[in-house]
């Protein structure tokens, strides 16, 4: 097994191979680069287990941090990636035609052509990731407009709920008091 100049293996006086360690600057293996900046000198000798263990805390190379907003809904993330490559490759096409018409090359003419499809074909791509939000949004009632057919759909579902839940009391009720049609004036 390679190790590279950033990582040793060390081993404990009865053979065992211990974990890898990180190599400080002082430690590197470039004997003709003097070591710059470090408070250990150049030829330590390995520690022993118990030095090695009192190291300090770890510190993460990256922290994780919360996202600054929501994921989008994965029908508009991939209109979003198609539409990004479209524009890509749109913008791609329009630099090859404008380099070759700068070289005079007869392949300017078709590139052109191709360019100019595939503005239309990337102003589509743009449009189909608005619609595709709008109509999400719609659905899944993340806009709160009056005009929302989420909201009005809601509407109806806590209706019929809480009609359901008031037939249901009702039949508790009558079953409480004793009859199953029995019905008293009170």
């Amino acid at each position: 097994m390679s190790m590279g100049t950033a990582e040793r293996r060390e081993a404990h006086e009865d053979g065992e191979a211990a974990e890898l360690t990180a190599r400080s600057p002082a430690e590197a293996p470039d004997r003709d680069i003097p070591a710059t900046g470090s408070h250990t000198p150049p030829r330590e000798r390995p520690k022993p287990p118990e030095a090695r263990e009192q190291r300090p805390d770890y510190r993460p190379l990256w922290t994780e941090e919360p996202a600054r907003r929501r994921r989008l809904p994965d029908p508009v993330r991939t209109a979003a990636v198609r539409a990004v490559l479209v524009v890509a490759l749109t913008l791609i096409l329009a630099m090859v035609a404008f380099l070759c018409a700068m070289a005079g090359s007869w392949l300017s003419f078709p590139m052109v052509i191709g360019s100019v499809a595939g503005t239309v074909v990337a102003t589509w791509g743009v449009l189909d990731v608005w619609v595709t939000r709008q109509v999400w949004n719609q659905r899944h009632g993340v806009v709160s407009m009056p005009s929302s057919t989420a909201r009005a759909m809601r509407r109806e579902r806590r209706r019929a709920r809480r009609q359901a839940r008031s037939a249901q009391r009702a039949q508790e009720r009558i079953r409480r008091r004793g009859g199953a049609g029995q019905l008293t004036h009170s």
